[in-house]
């Protein structure tokens, strides 16, 4: 399975997730208005710290996101950028030195 489509749909299901729950959420606000339980402000309150929390929560869940897929990267052996840096400046060393060998090799 491609590990990018896999990452993908993780993150869409945790978007749909947030949605299901704010639209539900909304759903038993309003109705419990309609009941007389809450008025229109407490429903207002209510949802807006629902949002709060989801927020909250989807930036717990978009860093777990992060390491996953760092992890996976990690596993599937494909190097990290300050390690490609790393090894194309031991590249341009090691062609400088051989330059140099030759150089001195045709003097």
């Amino acid at each position: 399975m491609d590990t990018n489509n896999l990452l993908r749909q993780l993150l869409m299901i945790g978007v749909g997730t947030t949605s299901l729950v704010a639209e539900r959420v909304k759903q038993v606000s309003e109705e419990w208005v309609r009941e007389g339980k809450f008025n229109p402000e407490q429903a207002r309150t209510l949802m807006d710290e629902v949002m709060a929390q989801l927020n909250e929560g989807n930036g717990a869940l978009e860093e777990q996101f992060q390491r996953l897929f760092r992890n996976t990267l990690q596993d599937l052996g494909v190097p990290r950028q300050a390690e490609m840096d790393e090894l194309r400046g031991r590249l341009d060393r090691l062609e400088r030195q051989v330059r140099d060998l030759e150089n001195r090799a045709w003097k």
